[in-house]
């Protein structure tokens, strides 16, 4: 590059940080910490907010034509309702505060403990601390505008309310495409409410809000059990009920439903692997020291091998087993890896990350046509992705933590609870208003009885 071109640029990018700060100088580290950990949630957040544009592509590219609208209505209100539910209770059952601990069972002060449900545990000397089951139960409320009163040691409360509210929605997503193409738009979203509102914020919250698997050695860095097995649990507790759609088994047979544009598919899926870098790599949680910002990178790039490497499983196994690749399995082979790595990103080498990722992708291999054995219809193939890899990632952490105990009790209290919680309310919502549309209305498709688009001329498969 010309000197004279280099220096000015130089000089003007030496002078950036003064002029971005002339009006409020950070006054010490931890200033300069909170700033970058809170940028690193704003663009982390931003990142996975794009994941839902991701799901919604995927989706769309899945299922047949006569439903495509149907999958984008769904998405785009399951993401606002997942918003509005998890400001008016989500976030504060998620985020209690009660991770505390007092000196004597006399100085327990239950005024300053926000978990409604809770119970003490006293250690050998005498300090009291407080094991939560059940967060508190009010509306998220942000810093005032122009505080300078906040907790330097973390990040602004704005920035940590939206990064988190990304997974929240996470979870809805992953049930929509389960479900697709014969599921009533209303009682989805009413079950969306619940998912976003409660039952995901009250399993996170024994995890990630200092709960009682956080105090019995439970790890989930990102969220392969807390965000995608929940979603995978709640998607197979609805799929139960809901049965398969037409056609799908029929003479013990099972009859292919080719997605209305790959291309489409394909391109949400990418979106969701560039989402994921926001996913994992914002979910380090800091950002304001030389030592966080090396294990982001080595986040990013461990995140990305897993994929790859479970992509090309799938690309080399179905090949094997069936004497063609499939694209389809490719997609959800990718996205099975992201999964897999996604409980612990940081800890593995790149060789560790490659392995964990493929076998997400042999898991993907194995359980699609093992669902389809059960009789049980995953139009996008979530919960061979979501709930079978995300359990294996959950379990690979204990190569680095040793607990094994502690992951296996994690997975089976967090998928018991939401597998439950979730048939409940499925079986509910069957009883009071239906949760199916009727035989004539699936075989016309739901963008038609749902929604009232214009009927396609050809509904043979498309």
């Amino acid at each position: 590059m010309n000197k004279k071109i280099l220096f000015p640029l130089a000089a003007a990018i030496a002078a950036f940080p003064a002029a971005a700060w002339a009006n409020d100088p950070p006054s010490s580290l931890d200033d300069v910490g909170y700033i970058f950990t809170t940028l690193l949630f704003l663009i982390g957040g931003f990142l996975v907010f794009w994941m839902a544009a991701g799901f919604a592509m995927l989706e769309a590219g899945l299922v047949r034509s006569k439903n495509v609208t149907m999958q984008l209505t769904k998405n785009i209100a399951l993401f606002s309702l997942a918003a509005i539910m998890y400001w008016l209770v989500g976030y504060n059952v998620m985020y209690p505060l009660g991770e505390m601990a007092f000196e004597s069972m006399d100085a327990v002060d239950t005024s300053l403990i926000n978990w409604t449900l809770y119970s003490l545990s006293e250690a050998e000397d005498g300090t009291v601390s407080v094991i939560g089951y059940l967060g508190a139960f009010g509306t998220a409320v942000l810093q005032p505008v122009g505080t300078t009163e906040v907790d330097l040691s973390y990040a602004s409360d704005g920035s940590d309310f939206f990064f988190q509210l990304m997974f929240c929605a996470t979870t809805a997503s992953i049930v929509s495409g389960t479900l697709a193409e014969r599921i009533k738009l209303w009682p989805f979203l009413i079950f969306v409410l619940v998912l976003t509102g409660l039952i995901y914020p009250i399993e996170a919250s024994w995890q990630w809000g200092g709960g009682w698997l956080s105090a019995a050695g439970f790890s989930d860095f990102a969220g392969s059990t807390l965000v995608h097995a929940a979603g995978g649990f709640a998607a197979l507790a609805g799929a139960i009920v809901l049965g398969p759609r037409l056609g799908k088994y029929k003479d013990g047979r099972v009859n292919p439903m080719p997605g209305s544009n790959m291309p489409l598919a394909t391109l949400g899926t990418f979106i969701l692997w560039l989402g994921w870098f926001g996913f994992n790599g914002g979910s380090q949680l800091a950002m304001g020291t030389i030592n966080d910002v090396t294990d982001v990178s080595r986040i990013f790039a461990n995140t990305n091998m897993a994929a790859a490497a479970g992509a090309v499983t799938c690309l080399i196994l179905t090949q094997i087993m069936y004497g063609k690749s499939d694209l389809t399995m490719v997609l959800n082979g990718a996205l099975a890896g992201l999964v897999s790595i996604t409980a612990e990103p940081l800890a593995p080498s790149l060789f560790g990350s490659l392995l964990t990722g493929a076998v997400g992708g042999v898991i993907v291999v194995f359980t699609v046509p093992l669902l389809d054995k059960l009789k049980i219809d995953d139009v996008v193939g979530a919960i061979p992705v979501h709930l079978f890899a995300g359990i294996w990632g959950t379990l690979a952490v204990a190569f680095y933590t040793g607990g094994w105990g502690a992951q296996i009790l994690g997975i089976a209290a967090i998928g018991g609870f939401v597998f439950v919680a979730s048939l409940i309310i499925w079986f509910i919502l069957k009883a009071i208003m239906g949760i199916r549309v009727g035989e004539e209305e699936e075989i016309n498709g739901l963008d038609v009885t749902e929604l009232g688009m214009e009927a396609y001329p050809d509904f043979t498969n498309r």
